[in-house]
């Protein structure tokens, strides 16, 4: 019991804003909703009542900023945590990010989870790389896993105890660079990034190099939230942000827009929808499509999936049997840890050569570049 009376008090104390979920059954597929407004959002409380029901690993969450309910990023981990409860038996706690964060406040939160006693901690998102590093080497009992990190970098050595958890998102933003090459009727597309970080501009040169093998002198307009990495209000939770890059890309003739800003997308579909009939925008993370209000869902041509649903599950069943890896673990197209989705059938008739070019990733045929080629 102390692993919960102390984070009670923590919480009380003002340390952290969490959610405890565990045991229980239920609540709707997908990925949440705007601002936890969805079906999904509320069907999360469900499923989070009991502290004790269940007999698996028990999970500490550090969410990024926004938290669930973004659509996206946040709440596809939250889909691997969700049925980590149902299918392993894991109890579960969930730590809110805030805004304007530093890595004191962000390692705060992993050691706070840490002390709980939970077997795993789970930080979502490249920014608690630096927190993870810093605080894996106090709790060599219990294990850490980075969505996005790049924590082992950081590290003097080796820590068994530590591993990141990475995506070849270039891979998937390769096969949705082609559905919108394929799709355009102007021969101009765009890409809206919340932050010129290394893993965003992966994003970027995955969807133009999937373009390019399509259309090589189609034109790209590409803009970021912002250049500041410790910014992430801006970059990932800023709906009118997101708007305010995408329309001017519309009405300068792009009609597919791709985005990789997390909840700011949202504001990328307002635009496309804004700017009437045959306009794309193009989702990222999970099916966005399923969340979107219905006024977007014919503008949203396809979504990069990126299975952060299945790394959380994943990392919590290897602690569960005991086969946790350490370092590195990358999720590529060879495992379906990244792709395209079918949602609202406006890519079936470029289905097969979008499979085809899948396989060729697959097998090393095709090689996708990991920064923009320009």
């Amino acid at each position: 019991m102390r692993r919960f009376s102390k984070i009670a008090a923590l919480a009380a104390a003002g340390t952290l804003v969490l959610a405890g979920c565990g045991g229980g059954s239920g609540g709707s597929g997908g990925s949440g909703g705007s601002g936890g407004d969805s079906g999904d959002s509320q069907s999360a409380e469900d499923v989070c009542q009991s502290q004790a029901d269940g007999d698996g690993p028990s999970i500490g969450v550090a969410y990024d900023v926004g938290g669930r309910g973004d659509r996206s990023f946040n709440d596809s981990a939250y889909e691997g945590l969700k049925r980590a409860v149902e299918e392993l038996g894991a109890t579960c706690i969930e730590a809110v990010a805030g805004q304007d964060e530093n890595d004191n406040v962000r390692a705060e939160r992993l050691r706070t989870l840490a002390e709980g006693d939970y077997d795993l901690v789970i930080a979502v998102g490249f920014l608690y790389s630096p927190a993870a590093a810093e605080v894996a080497p106090e709790y060599a009992e219990t294990k850490f896993a980075v969505i996005d990190g790049f924590s082992q970098f950081l590290v003097e050595e080796p820590l068994d105890n530590l591993a990141d958890l990475t995506f070849a998102e270039e891979q998937g933003s390769y096969l949705v660079g082609m559905a919108a090459a394929l799709k355009t009727e102007s021969d101009h597309i765009g890409y809206v990034g919340g932050v010129t970080s290394p893993l965003i501009k992966k994003f970027e040169a995955g969807y133009e190099a999937g373009a390019r093998s399509v259309t090589p002198d189609i034109q790209i307009d590409v803009a970021y939230l912002t250049e500041d990495q410790d910014d992430s209000e801006t970059a990932f939770a800023n709906p009118p942000g997101g708007r305010n890059a995408a329309a001017p890309m519309y009405e300068d003739g792009a009609d597919v827009v791709y985005h990789a800003a997390g909840s700011s997308g949202s504001g990328v579909f307002e635009a496309a929808a804004a700017a009437g009939d045959n306009m794309w925008a193009i989702g990222v993370d999970s099916d966005q499509y399923l969340t979107a209000p219905e006024d977007q869902q014919p503008h949203i041509l396809t979504s990069m999936l990126k299975r952060i649903d299945t790394a959380v599950f994943e990392v919590t069943e290897s602690v569960a049997d005991d086969s946790f890896e350490s370092g590195g673990v990358v999720y590529d197209i060879s495992v379906d840890g990244v792709g395209y989705s079918t949602s609202g059938g406006f890519v079936d008739d470029i289905e097969d050569q979008l499979e085809e070019a899948k396989q060729q990733i697959a097998d090393g045929e095709i090689e996708v570049p990991t920064e923009p080629q320009g």
